[in-house]
């Protein structure tokens, strides 16, 4: 490939990264400002963790030592997150976290509380009624949550793409508004916030 190719593409993507840049925080600005109402329903992944998927062989609930849990940058992204809704005024009502550790670590770090819940545990490697039991619990709580201020419920990128349709990175979330029967429609997502300055 010529190097006037190469440049022209450089230059393209360049371009293409600027225009995003401000319609994306843009959109988290409405995001955020949508979230001080109330009565939203904010699915966020675990944070940045250790490398790894899924968790290492012998893998016990409630012993952290045998699972895959987040790293220090994870950590600083979980209270970054935190700050977030603080720094943007928005009201934090329940907050629900798979009992992995990885989630209830994100959960506490980012709110300062929250309450294990058996239907955000990950699906990962379970087969569909399993799935489809957990969705619909969730969507059961979500239809009838009526709390002060929004849902929080802190899960794993199976479950929220199961949920959702969405996959998100670690420690990112969709911001969502339940419907009458529990499902979700989704109105956008906040990317990993930056911590302040």
């Amino acid at each position: 490939m010529s190097h006037s190719i190469l440049r022209s593409l450089a230059i393209g993507l360049l371009a293409t990264a600027a225009l995003h840049g401000p319609a994306a925080a843009a959109d988290e600005a409405r995001l955020w400002q949508r979230l001080k109402a109330g009565g939203h329903v904010v699915v966020m992944r675990h944070a940045a963790t250790t490398p790894g998927v899924g968790d290492p062989p012998g893998f016990r609930l409630g012993d952290c030592a045998t699972q895959r849990n987040l790293s220090p940058g994870g950590r600083d992204d979980a209270k970054a997150a935190g700050a977030a809704f603080t720094r943007n005024g928005v009201l934090v009502g329940r907050v629900l976290t798979s009992r992995w550790c990885r989630c209830a670590d994100t959960a506490d770090l980012a709110f300062g509380r929250a309450e294990p819940a058996e239907m955000l545990d990950s699906m990962w490697q379970q087969d569909d009624a399993e799935r489809n039991r957990k969705v619909a619990a969730v969507r059961r709580h979500t239809a009838t949550y009526s709390e002060p201020g929004n849902l929080v419920l802190v899960t794993h990128d199976v479950n929220i793409r199961a949920l959702t349709g969405k996959s998100v990175a670690q420690g990112e979330m969709v911001v969502a508004k339940a419907s009458a029967d529990g499902s979700l429609e989704v109105l956008g997502t906040l990317g990993v916030p930056k911590p302040a300055r």
